[in-house]
């Protein structure tokens, strides 16, 4: 979906405890970050709201949606309207099914001040993308593990 001609995409920032879930982007090269730890979620479909992406996301690429999901930051640029959502993972990781990326993970507090994340099946340090990295030293900085008022169930 676009909106005044920029691309709308809905992102989950999702928490377990002190740490992140974390895709790692394939190396592919017509992808942005390709190669690099970003978070899950995507592109706005034609007449889709961001409440409906971020849910439809999670479900194509984790096999699973949270009992709640709340929206943390819009923010935009001149190309590109990002819809940030929060929500807590209260599944074990080897609940979810990775059925995009080349790995899963979940990026502590120190992976995310370093920009780096170790991928496990890949044996390598790969960067985080730095959008992803931004968002989350501002979800950090602004300590906001309370909901917002806005919240999908």
């Amino acid at each position: 979906m676009t909106t005044n001609d920029k691309v709308a995409v809905a992102i989950a920032i999702i928490q377990q405890n002190d740490t992140f879930l974390m895709q790692l982007r394939d190396d592919l090269p017509n992808i942005l970050f390709p190669g690099h730890w970003g978070f899950f979620g995507g592109h706005l479909d034609p007449g889709e709201t961001a409440d409906q992406a971020i849910r439809r996301e999670l479900d194509e690429e984790i096999g699973h949606i949270p009992e709640e999901i709340h929206l943390f930051e819009r923010t935009e640029d001149e190309r590109v309207i990002r819809y940030f959502y929060q929500a807590e993972l209260r599944v074990p990781i080897t609940a979810l099914e990775l059925n995009e990326g080349q790995d899963i993970g979940l990026c502590d507090i120190a992976d995310i001040q370093r920009g780096y994340k170790y991928s496990s099946k890949l044996q390598e340090d790969r960067p985080l993308g730095s959008p992803h990295q931004q968002a989350l030293l501002t979800f950090l900085r602004l300590n906001s593990n309370q909901p917002s008022t806005e919240c999908i169930q």
